[in-house]
């Protein structure tokens, strides 16, 4: 029996040790495609090693895998997946103890952390992932000056991204002063000089650009990187394109381009869409119909490689019931959310309805009160011709009366005086023949009384008069009005007077509410061939521009509007307000 143990204990020990043996060697695989860009490659092989790991409890082992598969599913845009991944690596790297090998580990798992929230734009969350990068870094044993300079770019770039040009250049400067880190490392180098170029670029410091750009370029060069180079042409076509130098920006556009064609899909992207700009016509829309076409199959792939993943990553009954729990909360989130919708969208239509239907009741009522208006100016008009009638009537009736019957005297008188030739005789009639001056003097004055429209303009004045004088008893304040007698209201339309008679009483119902006024002034006046209304009020006053979305205002500001003319309000605070419209008579 002893025997039989044994060989089962090595058989057991034997399958235990392939096992973890293959796992390592898939490890190893995955390690080779992650670095050559293969993140489909490399996920497939880490999860068949990540499931001999678990099984076997080699926390380690887990926990590096995992940053792996954290690092690919950044590759793919996965970057919740990545985060969830990142997090849990690093609570088994928690449970072990704390060497070297293992705070190396962990200040990876942070860097990729931070990358990870650097692309979901949540860049002071990037920042405490990468400082705490760094601190580990920088306490670590042996040489990790190119880890080192390459977290420092990576927030460098957050930095830059976040608009944090200041703290941006700082890093870069950190970068600078390691002369070791550029010698031994100069596509870390290259990755910085790029991004600082571009930070300068962004915060409109352009006195060293281009040429940053070009010395990136040099060193891509010098050490075979061109990998390298596809972002620094893409920036310097972005920067000759702002610059109107449309040569230069094709040429460094198509050099990123053709390089990006042989590296990575996402940078071939961006370079089509920076040629759609830069090109015209035919050309820019077949750049962009070729980044739309590259973008969905992109999209697609993505997403295909995250449900691969999902798949893979989810087997247990415990995610599938998670699943479900995810799937019956998004469900009553969406039916939340359709009620929500719905309501809102009910909410909506019945204050708008409502607001309709006060903007129709006061559309209504502005009709109403223009109609009244205009019966009351038809009354005053009739009145006008009523006066006309009696005054002339008077005046004929002065005519007949007066006038006719004095010269029938002085006539009468002269006959009798035509045979007389003594000096009393030619005296009285040198008195009758001035007599008969006088009733010239008088005809024509009356004449000319007929011949003047005697009413002309005062019914107009008159029905503002009594508007100001019923308001302003009501609201309790003074009022003074002047005007120009020659100002013919005959020739302004109804519309015309309409709308300043509502201008006149919509001020002084803004003045009762808002000036507390004892004194409102009012002129009408025409100056070369200008008519002008002034309202002038003592008042507490207001700042113009904050008071102009007012209803009040606006009233005022469309029936000025209305008629074609100028409308000017000038108002100082506790010194009162004046309000000037200008309209063109000619």
């Amino acid at each position: 029996m002893r025997k039989i143990d044994s060989i089962q204990d090595y058989l057991s020990t034997a399958k235990f040790t392939d096992s973890v043996s293959v796992a390592n060697q898939h490890y190893k695989i995955g390690e080779l495609y992650r670095y050559s860009l293969l993140s489909d490659s490399a996920y497939f092989y880490y999860q068949k090693a990540e499931k001999v790991f678990r099984k076997f409890n080699y926390k380690y082992e887990t926990a590096i895998t995992l940053y792996g598969i954290a690092v690919c599913q950044t590759y793919d845009k996965d970057y919740t997946g990545s985060e969830v991944t990142s997090i849990e690596a690093l609570t088994l790297l928690e449970q072990l103890n704390e060497s070297n090998l293992i705070k190396e580990r962990k200040a990876y798992v942070y860097n990729n952390l931070g990358i990870v929230f650097d692309e979901l734009e949540e860049f002071d969350q990037a920042i405490e992932y990468l400082e705490k990068s760094l601190e580990i870094k920088k306490k670590l044993k042996g040489d990790f000056q190119r880890s080192i300079g390459l977290t420092l770019n990576n927030m460098l770039k957050v930095y830059r991204r976040s608009g944090e040009y200041e703290l941006a250049i700082e890093k870069y400067n950190e970068i600078l002063s390691n002369k070791e880190l550029i010698n031994n490392h100069p596509d870390v180098y290259v990755l910085a000089l790029g991004n600082y170029a571009n930070t300068l670029y962004l915060s409109k410091q352009t006195e060293q650009l281009p040429e940053l750009y070009l010395k990136a370029l040099r060193i891509c060069d010098s050490i075979n990187h061109s990998y390298n180079s596809i972002i620094i042409h893409q920036h310097l076509a972005e920067y000759y394109n702002n610059k109107n130098s449309k040569g230069l920006a094709k040429y460094h556009a198509y050099k990123a381009k053709n390089i990006s064609e042989a590296y990575n899909n996402d940078d071939l992207l961006k370079s089509l869409l920076l040629l759609s700009k830069i090109e015209k016509g035919d050309i820019a829309v077949k750049h962009l119909k070729n980044y739309v076409k590259l973008s969905d199959s992109l999209q697609r792939s993505e997403r295909a490689k995250r449900d691969k993943f999902a798949r893979i990553r989810f087997e247990t009954n415990q995610i599938e019931q998670e699943n479900i729990r995810i799937a019956r909360e998004r469900m009553w989130l969406l039916i939340i959310s359709i009620t929500l919708i719905i309501t809102s969208f009910l909410i909506y239509l019945v204050v708008s309805q409502r607001n309709k239907n006060k903007e129709l009741k006061f559309i209504q009522q502005q009709q109403k009160t223009n109609e009244e208006i205009y019966n009351l100016m038809l009354s005053q008009q009739d009145n006008i011709e009523e006066a006309r009638t009696l005054e002339k009537k008077r005046i004929s009736e002065e005519l007949h009366d007066g006038v006719l019957g004095r010269l029938f005297g002085t006539r009468l008188s002269l006959d009798s005086l035509n045979m007389g030739i003594n000096a009393d005789v030619i005296n009285t009639r040198s008195q009758y023949i001035s007599e008969l001056k006088t009733i010239e003097d008088d005809i024509r004055k009356v004449s000319h009384k007929l011949n003047t429209d005697f009413v002309s303009g005062s019914g107009f004045i008159d029905i503002i008069k009594s508007l100001l004088e019923k308001q302003t008893k009501a609201y309790g304040f003074d009022y003074e009005l002047k005007h120009n007698d020659d100002i013919n209201w005959e020739e302004a339309s109804n519309k015309t007077k309409i709308h300043i008679y509502r201008i006149i009483q919509e001020s002084l119902q803004n003045i009762y509410k808002h000036a507390n006024a004892t004194l409102v002034k009012i002129s009408f006046e025409v100056k070369n061939n200008v008519f002008c209304l002034v309202i002038n009020d003592n008042g507490s006053g207001f700042i113009v521009d904050k008071a102009k979305r007012g209803i009040g205002l606006k009233n005022i500001n469309s029936r000025v509007e209305e008629i074609k003319g100028d409308l000017n309000i000038t108002s100082e605070v506790n010194k009162g307000t004046t309000i000037t419209i200008k309209i063109k008579t000619g």
